[in-house]
């Protein structure tokens, strides 16, 4: 019965806040319907299992009735068949319950795998702006939550609700043919009052287990909060202060959580005193038949067999519904990111870049990360297929941004820009990124083994290609001195290597992608100057032949572009070579002198051999 997992199932739009309960029900049935047959298959298990369920205390009504008449009839009216029967219904309702288990199994899971694998997938596809805003620690969280709860809501809801629904309603339909009206009638007076309580109950536990959830997704965010930044909280002895500010969080979390308990003890209180005068008004009622004897010995045992049998699925509803409104609670946030908007997303018409050289041109790009942030205003520039361009400035000029925007992590507000003339909102993103490699300033690495993230720039790449890329990168020889070699752990975010060897990782990851634009952003800022010069020439000798945007702070790693950009404020002042701007005495020439001062004499040579 293998299926093939749903590539997209639409979901609803409204805001969390906004859903019913109703609402998101509807929402799972697509991932069930996937799996119609096996649902179907299983439904009958259930019934038959119900069935089974109910036969047994009639059956053992008839034993008991035969063992009260005198002994020469008992052993004529309790056959062997009849006992055979009552262990075989009970081996029944086992074995349908289980099989409908088994059966249902996979149902579940894959339901749960689908929706965590599309929640996985949208937040990729969310724009940067959501991923520099958001609480990595809450998030992970409410993934967390929200994942078991959908599990749980699709288990609850068809596989316990409706065989708890369905053994009330036989029973109260055995009552209602054998026996008085009043049976049935106190059977659902009981029904009603014990729903209501629970429903009402329930919906004013929820607000407190929202509550606690939130206490809890705050926690948990302090807590990954500082352990992600557990240098800076070392620099600051701040141990003390953190521990505070995460206890803060734990007692609201703990008072939350006690309340939840002790409305939880309220409800099942309320509950046990209702199933009680229930059983006390049917035994009664029971009792008085057999008195009057309107009723035998195994009626009464059927009438008790039937209240244990209805206290049990009534004790379970309440549990059930109980843990359908936490898991809709929990599952409400797990919604929200479903229906967060994609800031950047493909055009309906968008198609692939073709493979090939790329010539890059900004045409009057305007942009801004908030309305009143202007970052760019009226840039433009043309690199021709295989020529380098290098954009420099002071810190906050925008240069960053523009290869943010050349990667269409955001859409610009104003101009356009092109590849090979086409627009890139023109074209799918997948393209567009496959076509761009980037050693970005500040380097995060996965934490996982050096040859991973070197092989990260191309998935499919053989082990001499990583290996050749990290030659290329200076890296060869660092990794070869290393216990594991290239088997070595570089920890969350590459925290066991030093800036310059992750800085050298991003080079090799970008070499290995090998493809036709290549964005260096401060590619050796983290490196020793020797180090620099030795991978400033194989980065001159990489980029021959590709389109390469180059965006430095140090001017020295950009004399030898084709054409170098100087931004202030979000605007180009100056454009030319090298030789050119430093004759013009402008912007570029001043920034040249400064760091000619700061480096002192080794850099004047270096000028003068420029020169």
């Amino acid at each position: 019965m293998a299926k093939r997992m749903p590539a997209s199932i639409a979901l609803p739009g409204p805001e969390p806040s906004q859903r019913r309960d109703w609402e998101t029900l509807k929402t799972l049935l697509p991932y069930l319907l996937e799996w119609k047959w096996r649902v179907l298959f299983a439904l009958a298990c259930l019934v038959t299992a119900k069935v089974a369920n109910v036969t047994v205390p009639l059956v053992f009504k008839g034993i008991i009735d035969g063992f009260t008449l005198p002994r020469e009839q008992a052993l004529l009216l309790v056959p062997l068949g009849l006992l055979a029967a009552y262990g075989a219904l009970r081996f029944s309702t086992a074995l349908f319950t289980e099989l409908r288990e088994i059966i249902f199994a996979k149902v579940t899971q894959r339901a749960q795998r689908t929706i965590a694998l599309q929640v996985f997938d949208h937040l990729h596809a969310l724009s940067l702006r959501f991923h520099l805003e958001r609480q990595t620690g809450g998030l992970t969280r409410d993934i967390e939550r929200g994942t078991r709860a959908v599990g749980s809501l699709i288990s609850y809801t068809i596989y316990s609700i409706l065989p708890t629904l369905l053994e009330i309603g036989l029973v109260l339909t055995i009552l209602v043919i054998r026996y008085d009206v009043s049976f049935a009638v106190i059977t659902f007076v009981t029904l009603a009052v014990y729903v209501t309580f629970t429903i009402l109950v329930t919906n004013w536990r929820t607000k407190i287990r929202r509550e606690a959830n939130e206490h809890d997704s705050a926690a948990n965010v302090r807590a990954i909060d500082s352990l992600i930044n557990y240098e800076t909280v070392k620099y600051f002895n701040n141990e003390g202060f953190e521990a505070r500010r995460y206890d803060e969080q734990l007692q609201k979390w703990e008072a939350a959580q006690i309340r939840t308990q002790v409305s939880l003890s309220y409800l099942n209180l309320g509950q046990a005193v209702i199933i009680a005068v229930a059983v006390t008004l049917m035994m009664w009622r029971a009792a008085v038949g057999v008195v009057d004897g309107s009723m035998t010995v195994g009626d009464i045992v059927l009438v008790n067999a039937f209240l244990i049998q209805l206290y049990m699925p009534l004790n379970h509803l309440g549990i059930l519904y109980r843990e359908i409104r936490q898991s809709l609670t929990d599952i409400e946030r797990l919604f929200g990111l479903l229906v967060q908007h994609r800031e950047v997303q493909d055009a309906p018409d968008a198609r692939p870049l073709e493979r090939g050289p790329c010539a890059v041109s900004f045409e009057g790009v305007g942009f801004a990360y908030e309305p009143k942030r202007r970052i760019l205003a009226d840039v433009g520039f043309d690199i021709p297929a295989g020529r380098s361009l290098a954009v420099v400035g002071h810190s906050g000029s925008g240069k960053s941004t523009l290869a943010r925007l050349l990667y269409r992590f955001y859409d610009i507000s104003a101009g356009g820009i092109r590849i090979n003339g086409s627009d890139i909102r023109s074209l799918t993103q997948a393209s567009l990124r496959a076509a761009i490699g980037i050693v970005p300033q500040d380097t995060v690495l996965f934490n996982d083994t050096i040859f991973y993230n070197i092989q990260y720039g191309r998935p499919t790449a053989a082990r001499d290609e990583v290996i050749e890329a990290a030659r290329a990168a200076h890296l060869h020889e660092f990794i070869e001195r290393l216990p594991d070699g290239y088997e070595t752990k570089v920890g969350e975010r590459g925290l066991k290597l030093s800036g310059g060897e992750k800085q050298r990782v991003a080079i090799a990851r970008a070499l290995l992608k090998n493809p036709p634009i290549l964005i260096f952003d401060e590619a050796t800022s983290a490196l020793d100057s020797k180090t620099e010069k030795a991978i400033q020439g194989e980065l001159d000798q990489v980029a021959h032949g590709h389109t390469t945007l180059i965006i430095a702070h140090r001017l020295s790693t950009v004399m030898n572009a084709d054409e170098i950009l100087v931004l202030d404020g979000g605007r180009i002042v100056e454009r030319g070579r090298h030789r050119d701007l430093l004759e013009r005495g402008g912007y570029y020439a001043q920034m040249w002198a400064l760091q000619l001062q700061e480096k002192g004499i080794e850099s004047e040579a270096e000028a003068v051999t420029a020169a």
